[in-house]
């Protein structure tokens, strides 16, 4: 939008906003409506075939020549097959932006049908985004994707989310944290390879050497009932004795800043994972972050600077990190590092980066679709 692109955007109740609309360059499309979990079968039915059926119709008659795609829908493998060759057959270009290479191996689910169908995604793709090298190498020597079709572009710093004049120190109080407590935080969604059973485990170790710390659990758990159901059975006590502080639900935007401000630093235990959005956002507040050493997100912290790394699936070496921490400057002088970690990570990670990138791919597939038209033109005319 910055860039005066014009664009259709699909989207639902979810992401509408004010920001999308009073813009003559900017259609938004509500074509999935409402997306709340907690509606029955039949009327999850219901939004789904409608859903595909305003998307088919839309498609058939955009008019953009390019189709930006960000998330595929509930049924990924039609998505990959089906609507990707029905985009091609209607002369679409198609970019694609890839978050995870293969979320099926992450999430420990991976099968031949889950790959197969990730092969003809990404080999139907005129261009791919990843936010990584090694998501690019991956691509290539898993997938067979031609490096010239894959672009590394920067995970931009989620700045939708809004920031008050709240201060730490107000964020703490409204928190129950007491002076002096020294506050760990995971935020996001609850899923077995963020490795949150390693971080419990991790808590337990410090808080018998030393009791001044508090755990913040913030963030709804998906899709993993027996796995959530054994976590809060083994938190159970620190949640009754207010140790642990725990939000098992979505957070909305309007109450997140009070969860990074009111932290000393964020804990990302993951298994498996390329790259986090929950590590930028971070960022975006200034907070410094203790990560796990796994994907790509060494190549996002600045020992020492903006963080430390630990070693995955190991609670001892990430107590050590914990402890590593809050013995060092980065923590002591953690009221002046902030506005620091934040500039730094809008610099490397800034939207008009982001925008350059995009808009750079759209004109390079813009002008190959024009120089495929004018040769279709000139065979006719022979």
């Amino acid at each position: 939008m910055s860039k005066g692109v014009a664009l259709d955007l699909i989207g639902s109740d979810e992401v509408d906003c004010p920001q999308f609309h009073g813009k003559p360059e900017v259609v938004f499309l509500n074509l999935r409506g409402d997306q709340r979990p907690g509606a029955g079968f039949v009327a999850k039915v219901v939004r789904i075939l409608r859903y595909y059926t305003k998307l088919v119709r839309y498609a058939a008659i955009a008019r953009p020549g390019i189709f930006h795609i960000l998330w595929n829908n509930k049924f990924e493998a039609l998505d990959r097959t089906l609507l990707m060759h029905y985009y091609r057959l209607l002369g679409k270009r198609i970019v694609l932006t890839v978050h995870n290479v293969n979320a099926g191996r992450r999430d420990g689910n991976d099968n031949s049908l889950n790959r197969l169908t990730l092969r003809i995604q990404y080999r139907l793709a005129d261009h791919l985004f990843v936010h990584t090298e090694e998501m690019k190498r991956e691509l290539i020597e898993e997938f067979g994707v031609q490096r010239a079709r894959i672009t590394v572009i920067p995970f931009g710093i989620n700045n939708s989310v809004p920031e008050t004049s709240l201060t730490p120190a107000e964020a703490r109080r409204r928190l129950s944290i007491r002076e002096g407590e020294k506050a760990i935080l995971f935020f996001g969604n609850i899923a077995p390879y963020k490795g949150i059973e390693y971080l419990i485990a991790a808590f337990r170790e410090i808080v018998a050497r030393r009791d001044r710390y508090r755990l913040i659990i913030a963030g709804r758990p998906k899709a993993c009932e027996s796995y959530w159901r054994a976590i809060q059975e083994r938190i159970q006590m620190d949640v009754e004795t207010g140790r642990v502080l725990l939000r098992a639900d979505y957070i909305p935007d309007e109450e997140t800043e009070v969860y990074f401000k009111a932290a000393d630093v964020l804990i990302l235990p993951y298994t498996r994972i390329f790259q986090s959005g929950v590590l930028f956002l971070g960022y975006g507040f200034g907070l410094p972050v203790i990560a796990s050493d796994v994907g790509s997100l060494r190549e996002a912290i600045v020992e020492g600077q903006t963080g430390f790394l630990c070693k995955p699936c190991d609670p001892a070496d990430l107590a050590r990190a914990i402890e590593d921490y809050f013995a060092s400057d980065l923590y002591r002088h953690l009221h002046t590092r902030r506005p620091k970690i934040r500039d730094l990570a809008c610099e490397r990670h800034s939207w008009q980066a982001v925008s350059k990138i995009t808009c750079a791919v759209y004109q390079q597939l813009a002008r190959e679709k024009d120089g495929a038209i004018s040769n279709e033109n000139s065979l006719a005319a022979r």
